[in-house]
C-alpha cells in the first residue's frame, strides 16, 4: 500500500502523523482488495436492513482482470485508517466512454463507506479528487459504479427499509457528511417503489394489453434457455438495454464484452418464467427481468460467502422462491413503443407470474425522479415510495 496522511485541515504530509490524522492507503495488492471488500461487512454486521453483497462478485467487479468495464474505465481504491484501524473506503473511477457521451471530465466515487467521522469521509473524497485532478478531471460525482448496472446513489430516505443486493445501503450519517462538505450539490435522485402484487390483474393493464395485441400486433414471448444462450437472445436483451437506457443519467453504452458478462451473470441463472420479452414480429421491442429477492438469504451468509452454508440459503430462493418479495431488476421498452402500451404487456404477464409464485410485494430498482413516464406506471397499483438515493457532484 502507498500511504498519505491527511489532518483535519486537509493538509498532506509524509512525515509521521499525529494521532488526529487520517491515514489514506492506496490499495495495491489482492490482499489489500480483500480488506477493502471486507470493510463493508464489518461496518454493517448485525444491521437488519443492510444486505451483504456476494463477496466473490465484489472482488471480481473491482479487479481489472475480471471486469470487462476496464476496457473503458480506470480506477484507484483507497482505505482510510484512524488509530491503526480501517475507518473507511472509496473507489475512484474514470469512465472514458461515459465522459465522452456526456461531454464531461468527471471522476466518479463509489464503494464509499466510512465510520461516523467527518475527517475520515473528507479525507477519502479528497483522495479521489486529487487523483481526478491528476488525470485531468474537473468534476467529481457519485456514488456511481463503473457502469449503469453497478450500484448507484447514496441512501437519503428509507433507512428503516430492507435493502436489496442491487442497491446501496448506508447509515443516516452518510448524507449528513455530504451536506457538511464544501462544494457538493445534489445532482440526481433515484426513487424506489414497493408495489403490492394484486390478487387480480388491474383492469387498466388487462384492457390495454388486449387492445395493444389487436391494434399493433405486439405479443409476449417467454424465452427458452436455448434461445437466450445459443440463439443470442440474451445478448439482444442487453443490446436493447443500450437503446432504451441511452439517455439516462450517467449511462455508459455496454460493449459486446460487457454484454456477454451480463448474460452470464443474469440470464444463465434466471427463472425464465420471471423474464418477459415483447415482440413485434421477430423484433424485440421490450423486456422485463425479475428475480426473487435474495435479501434475507444473503443476510444468513457469512459475509456474502457461499461457504459453509450460504449456498443453501441462496438455492432455496433461486429454485423454490422461498421469499414473499420479487425484485424488478431491469425493464426497458424502445421509445417508439412506449406510447403503444408495450409496457402494459410486460406488467400484465409478470403480475400473473408473481401471483402463481405467491409473491406478495415487488421492489423496483432505482428510477430517476424526473422519469415521469416510468413512475406513472405505479398509479394503477398499490405502491409506496419507500427509498430514495442521491448522487452528488462537485466542481474541482
Amino acid at each position: 500500500m502507498r500511504h498519505l496522511y491527511i489532518d483535519i485541515d486537509e493538509t498532506i504530509s509524509e512525515d509521521n502523523p499525529e494521532e488526529t490524522m487520517v491515514e489514506i492507503k492506496e490499495v495495491t495488492t489482492k490482499a489489500d482488495l480483500g480488506l477493502f471488500v471486507q470493510f463493508y461487512y464489518d461496518l454493517y454486521r448485525g444491521n437488519d436492513c443492510a444486505v451483504p453483497f456476494l463477496y466473490s462478485e465484489e472482488m471480481a467487479t473491482l479487479r481489472s482482470d475480471k471486469n470487462p468495464s476496464f476496457e473503458c474505465c480506470e480506477s484507484k481504491y483507497f482505505l482510510a485508517y484512524k488509530d491503526g484501524k480501517i475507518a473507511g473506503r472509496v473507489a475512484a473511477i474514470i469512465n472514458r466512454r461515459a465522459n465522452e457521451r456526456w461531454n464531461c471530465h468527471q471522476v466518479r466515487f463509489g464503494w464509499f463507506d466510512f465510520i461516523d467521522d467527518i475527517d475520515v469521509s473528507t479525507a477519502l473524497l479528497k483522495a479521489v479528487e486529487d487523483w481526478g485532478i491528476e488525470k485531468g478531471m474537473n468534476e467529481i460525482a457519485g456514488p456511481l459504479g463503473f457502469i449503469d448496472t453497478d450500484r448507484e446513489g447514496m441512501l437519503v430516505e428509507g433507512f428503516d427499509q430492507l435493502s436489496t443486493m442491487y442497491i446501496n445501503y448506508n447509515y443516516p450519517y452518510y448524507p449528513q457528511h455530504m451536506e457538511r462538505m464544501e462544494g457538493f450539490q445534489k445532482d440526481n435522485d433515484y426513487l424506489e417503489m414497493k408495489v403490492k402484487v394484486p390478487e387480480v390483474v388491474p383492469e387498466k393493464f388487462a384492457k390495454l394489453t388486449e387492445m395493444v395485441k389487436k391494434r399493433y400486433g405486439l405479443r409476449v414471448h417467454k424465452f427458452t434457455r436455448r434461445e437466450l444462450i445459443e440463439q443470442n437472445y440474451g445478448r439482444r436483451v442487453f443490446q436493447l438495454l443500450n437503446a432504451t437506457y441511452k439517455d439516462l443519467y450517467g449511462f455508459s453504452q455496454l460493449s459486446e464484452t460487457q454484454v456477454d458478462k451480463l448474460v452470464n451473470d443474469y440470464i444463465k441463472i434466471a427463472d425464465l418464467n420471471l423474464v418477459t420479452a415483447i415482440m413485434d414480429g421477430d423484433k424485440m421491442v421490450g423486456f422485463g427481468i425479475t428475480f426473487p429477492s435474495f435479501s434475507r438469504a444473503l443476510q444468513k451468509t457469512r459475509d456474502g460467502r457461499f461457504l459453509p452454508f450460504g449456498w443453501w440459503h441462496l438455492l432455496k430462493i433461486l429454485k423454490w422462491h422461498k421469499t414473499p418479495i420479487v425484485d424488478l431488476l431491469l425493464i426497458g421498452v424502445l421509445p417508439e413503443y412506449r406510447s403503444k402500451g408495450a409496457n402494459a404487456l410486460i406488467f400484465d404477464d409478470l403480475i400473473r407470474q408473481f401471483q402463481a409464485y405467491g409473491f406478495e410485494w415487488a421492489e423496483t430498482g432505482p428510477q430517476m425522479e424526473t422519469n415521469e413516464g416510468v413512475l406513472s406506471h405505479w398509479q394503477y397499483l398499490e405502491s409506496i415510495n419507500h427509498r430514495r438515493h442521491r448522487c452528488y457532484r462537485k466542481k474541482l
